[in-house]
């Protein structure tokens, strides 16, 4: 893997590694500086950071999973942005389609959680706890965060009662999860480093609310033919005219290279 922008003569080679497989801290140590959250201190607010993938023709899937599109520098970033982040933030359909499960530790840069739990909860935005209360994702954490489901009072009694017994359940309003209260929720627990892993529905839920800071996305060098989705979904039909959303702005922060991938960072343009 090597970075092809800013072009940097200095600029090493970074080696495609998997956690514990052996001596990468130079890669992790580059990837970790590439991809490091501005000072929260500093802020009043979470830095909500997405990474998603997509083919060369834009589809956000391949054989019905975005890991179909994955190679191996794309699965070290992947690893590096779980590190770092406070929560892993999804909607219920992509932990579904993606048979979401705890973070595994084994999968997780320990050098780069100091202070923090060693594995980031995954947040699951879920209006009807439509999910497989006892999957993996639900699982004993044995030590680690458990997983948060942020939810409404729309969902069956019965079933905030179950998931409340393997989760951390969040009720956020009546009906709806907006994203400025899944946002909020999780803020308001100390996650404020906040990594979404999509999926399209709630990439554009969270980009349309003004909340997304930065989109990390890798260009898989494949053609999928045009059957997939696009990272961001289009807004639900209701039988209405559907307006034009305002576009956001994104400045190109860096561009990594590897056996074809071009995996970018963008953070969001403030003019």
């Amino acid at each position: 893997m090597r970075q092809i922008f800013p072009a940097a003569a200095e600029a090493p080679e970074i080696e495609s590694v998997a956690p514990g497989a052996g001596p990468a801290a130079s890669a992790i140590t580059a990837l970790a500086r590439l991809y490091a959250y501005p000072p929260m201190a500093a802020r009043a607010t979470p830095w909500v950071r997405a990474n998603m993938i997509t083919s060369v023709d834009g589809a956000v899937a391949l054989n019905g999973r975005s890991g179909g599109l994955s190679a191996d520098a794309d699965r070290l970033v992947f690893s590096v942005l779980r590190s770092l982040a406070d929560v892993i933030l999804v909607g219920a359909g992509t932990a579904r389609a993606e048979k979401y499960r705890l973070a595994d530790q084994g999968k997780i840069w320990a050098a780069l959680r100091e202070g923090r739990p060693p594995t980031p909860p995954i947040a699951v935005v879920t209006r009807e706890l439509d999910l497989d209360l006892d999957g993996p994702l639900l699982a004993d954490a044995a030590g680690q965060a458990r997983t948060i489901l942020l939810t409404t009072q729309a969902a069956p009694a019965d079933r905030r009662a179950a998931a409340a017994a393997r989760a951390d359940v969040i009720l956020t309003g009546p009906d709806s999860v907006t994203p400025a209260a899944a946002v909020g929720a999780l803020a308001a627990r100390g996650h404020r480093r906040i990594l979404v892993e999509g999926g399209p529905r709630l990439l554009r839920q969270i980009t349309e609310a003004g909340l997304l800071d930065e989109l990390c996305v890798t260009f898989s060098p494949v053609l999928e033919g045009g059957r997939a989705g696009r990272i961001l979904a289009p807004p639900a039909r209701t039988g209405a005219a559907v307006g034009h959303s305002p576009a956001t702005g994104l400045a190109l922060a860096h561009v990594l290279e590897d056996s074809g991938s071009l995996l970018c960072r963008y953070l969001r343009d403030p003019g």
